[in-house]
């Protein structure tokens, strides 16, 4: 090969070099890391079905996003929080669903009803179907290289705010023991108070009030059929019961699961 040759190939090769393609693993931490995340929003976000379009350097379709709120409303104003509730790593965009995407109707298992013998108690309802939720994406150019969660919050930095997580770590840093491992362990204990129940699993498909022997009582149910469902009872402001079961479909029920 001649010097000439070499000379003209070596850029190339060191572009190559620098072009590392987003692997399996990157993808899996892309993931774990950011689904469940925390943020407040900076700016006014809409509902919207289709993944609201967002580019790498942080700037957006402004009127994409009018007419998105303009047809749906908002899903979260400025200084709202918001939770990112699932994630999908396409080959050119990062796909983030926002408190449970928009929804438009009842599902299914949203109809079923639990309970034993003549006494059942509704999943959820159409009332209870989030209506604050959305989708936005990060889309690049070309397919994705290597790419990390603090990267993609930098991209996000100018729609959410992600630093609030850093109250909340030093929330956390102040709760007992038990606790706080139960938050991080993502379950729930007897004498947690509310905001310690959304940390540990989030906010609940159904919310039911009641009253016995003259003290009022919130139920908050987690979970939808088939597969496991919790149901957290509070008295007052303080969690006093947890209950666990496993529903199959149609409603039917089978025994409590065992104490972990």
């Amino acid at each position: 090969m001649k010097r000439r040759d070499l000379v003209l190939l070596l850029p190339a090769a060191a572009a190559f070099a620098r072009e590392k393609k987003l692997t399996a693993d990157d993808r899996m931490a892309l993931l774990r890391g950011l689904t469940a995340e925390y943020a407040k929003a900076k700016v006014l976000i809409p509902r919207s079905k289709k993944s609201l379009p967002i580019a790498p350097t942080g700037k957006w379709d402004t009127e994409a996003w009018e007419k998105a709120n303009v047809e749906f409303g908002p899903a979260a104003r400025v200084g709202e929080m918001v939770q990112i509730t699932k994630v999908r790593v396409e080959d050119d965009r990062v796909e983030l669903e926002l408190n449970h995407g928009l929804k438009t109707g009842p599902k299914w298992y949203e109809r079923v009803e639990v309970g034993m013998g003549t006494s059942t108690t509704p999943i959820s309802g159409r009332d209870n179907v989030a209506k604050a939720g959305t989708n936005i994406a990060i889309v690049f150019p070309k397919n994705i290289e290597a790419l990390d969660v603090p990267e993609v919050k930098k991209m996000l930095g100018q729609v959410l705010d992600f630093e609030m997580r850093s109250v909340t770590e030093t929330y956390m840093e102040k709760l007992p023991e038990p606790v706080r491992k139960a938050i991080e362990q993502k379950r729930v204990i007897e004498g947690m108070d509310r905001e310690q129940v959304r940390l540990a699993v989030g906010q609940p498909v159904r919310k039911e009030r009641r009253v016995v022997d003259g003290d009022e009582l919130e139920d908050w149910m987690y979970g939808r059929p088939p597969g496991k469902l919790t149901f957290v009872t509070f008295t007052g402001s303080k969690v006093t019961k947890v209950k666990d079961m496993y529903a199959g479909l149609g409603g039917s029920t089978a025994p409590e699961l065992p104490v972990q």
